[in-house]
């Protein structure tokens, strides 16, 4: 069977009235009644693709170039002992994910000759100890950074820049920018001054590409082609789903009718969207999810300046960890929320449960089946669960994990939140409530045209011990 030929499925039969009921299920009605709304926010998007923010839309089929270049120098790094990202958001968790779907995962613990490819480390925080436990595991003599900022003034991302480059610049002198490669915008920002000023390698991202959109550009992209990921394959995948959701009828785009029915079920006091993946390699798309639907839609005001505060909590958890922590709250507790499993038609490998203790029937039942037979049987328990208590849920299969059906994944879900943020009638790629944070952490820290925003930092009331318990 040709793979290639495949794509994701999108099952919403557990979203529909006559699966879950009508009092929480939607009806084929309310359905049909969304078709010219969706076919307007599939022709707002058509109209803007590839304009402003949406330059996402088209890296599946612009990148030539920069991927002979992304791989030119991925064969030199790949050399390292340490590969490690210095980013946070989008210029973090995209990589993170797939490093987590598309490499061993257990790669960092494999002998060198089994991963053929750096040890690979993603640092997304500025908690100190952190830092201090990655100083104690590098080779810095075997290492280099990827420090990744679009702006090149992320706080996090740029203190993290300075601790490092002083550091090999003490041990290394003007040698030590042979440690460092760049990615963020070509033109604007602090880092790519710094980096024509010291000679770094650089990579660009594009000016229509946001962070939590960037991880098919060289924001993702070049970290996978140094852990080996055939990234023109996850193109591939990617323009695959691109061509898919071309077609303005949602009975025949799955991003289209996912967003749809996402927007149904807003309506329907269903303001939490859990990602539940069903295989561990998937377990970080769930993180990357979290950003990407909730930056993007949770909005104070629409397009029109009207107050409206929409927006869908995403929660991630992992099947079948999470049926033993919050499966309960799903199938028992409010009425709240739409579930929705990522699915494999095959795992990448097959273990076999063994016979042993006979005499136990509770368990020698499991003789003679497969942890693939055994997850797929927890997933479809749950979902029968979900379902029997009325509860929302829908499904994504995968036939595989691989960097095809992966690239398929992400551009179904970055086109569906698009979709969504047309119908939902907000800016879906600003992230306002994000630079507010922004603004007044640089006031805290003394930075100069902040002195306002420090003001009123200052002027804010003072907490009242009355309300604090402890000494």
């Amino acid at each position: 069977m040709d793979k290639i030929k495949e794509t994701l499925r999108f099952d919403y039969n557990n979203m529909m009235d006559s699966y879950i009921g009508k009092k929480e299920g939607i009806s084929e009605k309310e359905l049909n009644s969304m078709k010219l709304i969706a076919n307007e926010a599939h022709n707002n998007f058509k109209i803007n693709r590839g304009k402003g923010m949406l330059g996402w839309v088209d890296l599946p089929y612009t990148q030539n170039l920069i991927i002979k270049d992304i791989l030119l120098t991925a064969k030199a790094v790949k050399k390292a002992e340490y590969f490690v990202v210095l980013g946070i958001g989008g210029s973090a968790l995209g990589p993170m994910a797939l490093f987590q779907a598309l490499c061993n995962i257990r790669h960092n613990d494999l002998k060198r000759s089994k991963r053929r490819s750096p040890k690979f480390y993603v640092e997304d925080n500025v908690d100190p100890e952190r830092m201090q436990s990655l100083f104690e595991v590098l080779d810095l003599d075997k290492t280099v950074f990827n420090v990744i900022t679009k702006s090149g003034s992320t706080s996090e991302t740029m203190s993290q820049f300075l601790i490092i480059s002083d550091i090999l610049k003490k041990k290394y002198g003007e040698r030590y920018k042979d440690h460092i490669i760049a990615t963020t915008d070509e033109v604007n920002g602090n880092l790519i001054k710094i980096a024509k000023a010291e000679g770094f390698k650089c990579f660009y991202i594009p000016s229509g590409v946001g962070g939590r959109f960037s991880v098919i550009s060289p924001v993702g992209l070049f970290p996978a082609a140094v852990l080996g990921i055939n990234i023109k394959l996850l193109l591939k995948g990617c323009a695959e789903m691109d061509k898919m959701c071309r077609k303005s009828s949602f009975e025949t785009n799955p991003a289209l009718i996912a967003a749809t029915l996402q927007y149904l079920a807003m309506k329907k006091g269903k303001n939490i969207s859990v990602m539940m993946p069903y295989a561990d390699s998937l377990k970080l798309m769930a993180d990357w999810y979290c950003q990407l639907w909730g930056e993007s839609l949770g909005k104070e005001s629409n397009i029109f300046g009207e107050k409206v505060n929409v927006g869908q909590t995403p929660v991630k958890a992992l099947g079948v960890t999470d049926q033993h922590s919050q499966v309960q709250l799903y199938t028992e507790g409010p009425l709240d929320k739409v579930v929705t499993f990522l699915s494999v038609d095959k795992y990448r490998a097959t273990i076999l449960i063994p016979a042993g203790y006979e005499n136990f029937s509770s368990i020698s039942f499991l003789s003679g089946h497969t942890l693939n037979e055994l997850i797929i049987a927890e997933m479809v328990a749950t979902e029968y669960a979900l379902t029997k208590n009325e509860r929302m849920n829908c499904k994504i299969i995968l036939p595989y994990v691989d960097e095809y059906y992966v690239g398929q994944l992400m551009m179904f879900y970055m086109l569906q939140t698009a979709y969504c943020g047309y119908l939902l009638n907000i800016d879906a790629f600003n992230q306002p409530g994000v630079e507010e944070g922004k603004n007044a952490t640089y006031a805290l820290l003394g930075r100069k045209g902040y002195e306002m925003k420090a003001e009123e930092l200052n002027s804010k009331r003072n907490k009242s011990s009355r309300y604090i318990v402890g000494k």
